[in-house]
């Protein structure tokens, strides 16, 4: 795995929009269309925000979630809600290409079913991203692919749901998919990475992101979380 240091978390940020850009013109070239899986944060929505300002082929860009909580719609905890105010507002997306993890329904195991065959419509069967953005906890997760859960063992569905995790249940895309998407794009930033980030990039399958597989994967780190790079 090649990992890129950069200053601070904004230099992060506007590196990796730029590399995103030219995947999306890069998949739509080959295949009509650009399916890119986004997690939450900070540096995420700066991402984003910056996406906005890029040559970026927008009516065939694809947006799904990598997870999310189980909270109402417009909770400040969902990642959705950050998502559409950092896109949408920004960027000519058709807001119908920005595909929600249904969270609000009250059968949830159905909803994870139902958002798998979402990602089958999208990107066929199996389901393929082209890109899959991943952050890293400072406890060695990533996705809500959380250390000690059940989640970490599913192996037959490319979405699933978690225990309690910080107050919240999560819905969460699994190894199986993640390790299928044509790249892997890490945004890593803070000091509190640092133990995490060394782990990663040796590959040490005791934590949680380090079971994504590395051949097709690139992380941008800051400074602060590359310290002992």
């Amino acid at each position: 795995m090649e990992i890129k240091i950069f200053a601070d978390a904004d230099a992060v940020a506007i590196a990796a929009a730029k590399i995103i850009a030219v995947e999306a013109r890069a998949a739509v070239a080959a295949r009509g269309k650009f399916v890119m899986a986004v997690s939450g944060g900070r540096t995420p929505w700066q991402m984003l925000r910056a996406l906005a300002g890029e040559e970026v082929p927008w009516k065939n860009v694809h947006v799904v979630q990598v997870d999310e909580r189980i909270a109402p719609a417009g909770d400040a905890d969902r990642n959705l809600t950050h998502l559409r105010e950092s896109l949408l507002s920004h960027a000519p997306l058709p807001p119908e290409q920005i595909y929600a993890m249904p969270v609000e329904s009250s059968d949830l195991d159905a909803a994870a079913k139902n958002y798998a065959h979402t990602l089958e419509q999208i990107c066929g069967a199996p389901p393929v991203l082209d890109l899959a953005h991943l952050g890293l906890g400072a406890d060695g997760h990533t996705a809500s692919l959380i250390p000690g859960d059940s989640v970490l063992e599913v192996a037959d569905r490319d979405v699933a749901l978690t225990g309690i995790y910080q107050k919240r249940r999560r819905m969460t895309l699994t190894y199986p998919l993640l390790n299928r998407a044509r790249r892997i794009l890490w945004v890593v930033t803070g000091a509190e990475k640092v133990e995490m980030l060394v782990r990663l990039r040796a590959a040490d399958v005791s934590i949680p992101a380090g079971k994504i597989h590395q051949e097709n994967a690139l992380a941008l780190a800051d400074a602060a979380a590359a310290e002992k790079l």
